[in-house]
């Protein structure tokens, strides 16, 4: 099932969308008991398919990544985080930051697992019993803060406003039974400038939920980013920042694209 989450006149909502393409809505708490009703809704705003109460995120998880940055391949998973005033809503604007400047904003693809239920020193095998649902992410990284005017570490990249952008929708887990077959790329003004598969990651989507959950807590509404493929700006020759006046879009198969303007921090 993909389901959206939208501004109706009541506030936010969510809904799912039919193969006709219309929509139903959603009544219950998404993270428990919820069912689908008969009925229709016209969806308002379309916003970011979760309100996320964490960001996990995943650093140097695909083998081809790693190599263009000709870093080593990690013995255990990276992570960082980015904090929730990161997340961005589809169509909504990715702010190159302004004051506090940055002069090397990146784009990342990534594959987003969103926790249903309380996840705690979950095994592999049964890791995914506790992913509501996927859907796509933009890892916007600043990469002049992340790599000498952070204080050593990758968060003050990562955490800027509109860092986090989620969607189009979430899409559960009966429609991707593997989430490591899938297609998955960015396009930036038109140009294909990452492409290839989740396939490629060092630590899978079973091993990373495993890894985070381990004497930790992942509460409802957590979302895992789990990391990028080849193909990020930093990396091309010369290097290819993101500008006010792009646009930047995360395709990911069987969920869909997530397409965000580019502006400077007002």
């Amino acid at each position: 099932m993909k389901i959206i989450r939208h501004l109706s006149p009541q506030g936010p909502a969510y809904a799912a969308l039919q193969p006709d393409g219309s929509a139903r809505e959603i009544s219950g708490d998404i993270f428990g008991s919820y069912q689908v009703t008969d009925r229709p809704v016209r969806p308002g705003k379309l916003l970011a398919p979760i309100a996320p109460t964490q960001i996990l995120c995943i650093g140097l998880n695909y083998r081809q990544h790693a190599a263009e940055t000709g870093a080593k391949i990690p013995e255990r998973p990276i992570l960082f985080v980015k904090g929730i005033n990161a997340t961005q809503n589809p169509g909504d604007p990715i702010e190159i930051p302004t004051r506090l400047a940055s002069h090397e904003v990146d784009y990342e693809c990534e594959l987003a697992v969103v926790i249903g239920k309380p996840c705690k020193n979950v095994s592999r095998e049964n890791a995914l019993d506790y992913v509501l649902g996927y859907t796509c992410a933009n890892d916007v990284s600043a990469r002049d803060h992340q790599i000498r005017l952070g204080g050593g570490q990758w968060c003050r990249g990562k955490f800027f406003d509109t860092f986090a952008p989620l969607g189009p929708c979430l899409v559960t887990t009966d429609e991707i039974t593997n989430p490591n077959t899938l297609k998955i790329a960015t396009i930036l003004n038109g140009q294909r400038v990452q492409d290839w598969t989740t396939s490629d990651m060092i630590f899978d989507v079973p091993a990373l939920i495993a890894y985070l959950s381990g004497s930790t807590t992942l509460v409802p509404g957590t979302v895992i980013l789990t990391g990028t493929p080849q193909g990020v700006g930093m990396a091309a020759k010369p290097p290819l920042w993101l500008k006010a006046g792009d646009s930047v879009s995360i395709e990911i198969g069987k969920i869909g694209t997530l397409t965000n303007p580019v502006v400077n921090e007002a």
